[in-house]
């Protein structure tokens, strides 16, 4: 499906689905919905030989016409699972027996690699995988697991080897009906709703031999490390399509009197926001064209996600001069945004200090240029 037809899909849905039931209120994702989607065919965007490009502006049109970007965020977790993971990953039986109910929506996955206190860090994660007869034994704890509730099959990555003091992974499709597995809620952030996390515990949960999905003992850096950038590449679109929602809030709530001063603030923090949702859309365009690989990004993808910060704190700055007064949904839909920029800030942080320092040893020393 092209990414135009996508987003026209999704906006068709989201505005007779989504929009204006205020979702961001709710605790839970509404069994309703999910079987809305699925009978919309909305599971089939970008699956099962679909693009990112398609998933991409399918997002962005939920989040823009649904103003609910936790709805967008579950739904888009689900296909780039589905679509990198088992699409990139799975064997062509792996496929044949997951890819048909996940394109339906018969079908639900997520993926599990962050523990508590850790968080997804290689050389702190324990949970360990144990050959036995029949197959692998799962032990261990995982947490921050999106989408598990709804979920019918969990990604786990578990410590599969030893390579002297380093830790090798390799990755379990496992049945949430498992035995052995047990589901907790996950602690509520008080954003991004109805979107939810769940806590997970294996305790000698035991997995055939061919549940394993990509290479032995090399997931995390093959799987794992290139997934969180097609998570981000995809997912500017949708944080894209809430900055848009957005600023139609922020107009509808400045006062008729104040438009002459508003205008010229509005128009530049919209400019920006197209600039954003432009790249946004190459980013995944470039992921289907394989002009840049996940585990390499391009600058821009860095780029993106710090126009989108700059974005936020203009619309805060325009809300407290000209919308003080204004419909709550405009702060809740901001600290939805401002969240997702900061997740992960850490790695994102050393993939900026990388682009700056590829800039520092190409540059002429002090004392070359005389100073």
């Amino acid at each position: 499906m092209e990414p135009s037809a996508a987003a026209a899909r999704m906006a068709d849905f989201a505005h007779r689905h989504v929009a204006g039931r205020r979702l961001w209120r709710e605790s839970e994702f509404p069994a309703d919905l999910w079987s809305q989607m699925r009978d919309a065919g909305l599971f089939g965007i970008g699956l099962p030989d679909g693009g990112y490009a398609a998933i991409a502006a399918a997002d962005g049109a939920l989040a823009e016409h649904g103003g609910a970007p936790g709805v967008a965020s579950v739904w888009t977790g689900h296909q780039v699972v589905a679509r990198y993971m088992i699409g990139g990953f799975g064997t062509p039986e792996q496929k044949a027996a997951w890819m048909p109910g996940l394109a339906s929506g018969a079908l639900t996955a997520c993926v599990a690699i962050s523990e508590a206190g850790v968080g997804a860090h290689p050389k702190h994660l324990s949970t360990t995988a144990t050959p036995v007869s029949g197959g692998m034994r799962l032990d261990g704890a995982k947490t921050w697991v999106s989408n598990a509730a709804l979920s019918d099959l969990i990604i786990v990555f578990a410590i599969s080897g030893m390579d002297g003091e380093r830790k090798r992974y390799s990755a379990f499709v496992v049945p949430r009906d498992a035995e052995g597995v047990r589901l907790l809620p996950g602690r509520d952030i008080g954003a991004l709703r109805p979107s939810h996390h769940a806590e997970m515990k294996l305790d000698a949960c035991v997995v055939p031999a061919g549940s394993r999905l990509g290479p032995a003992d090399a997931a995390f850096e093959t799987m794992g490390i290139p997934f969180r950038d097609v998570e981000d590449a995809v997912g500017a679109s949708g944080m894209a399509g809430t900055l848009r929602h957005l600023l139609g809030l922020l107009a509808a709530s400045t006062p008729a009197d104040r438009a002459d001063d508003a205008a010229p603030r509005l128009g530049g923090i919209a400019a920006s926001v197209a600039v954003a949702a432009d790249a946004a859309a190459a980013l995944a365009a470039g992921l289907d064209a394989q002009t840049w690989r996940p585990g390499a990004p391009p600058a821009v993808l860095t780029g993106v996600r710090l126009l989108c910060t700059d974005i936020l704190a203009g619309m805060q700055a325009y809300r407290l001069d000209f919308a003080p007064g204004a419909d709550d949904a405009i702060d809740i839909l901001m600290r939805d945004v401002a969240l997702l920029l900061n997740i992960a800030k850490g790695p994102r942080m050393m993939k900026q200090s990388r682009i700056g320092m590829a800039l520092l040893r190409r540059a002429p020393v002090a004392e070359q240029q005389g100073q």
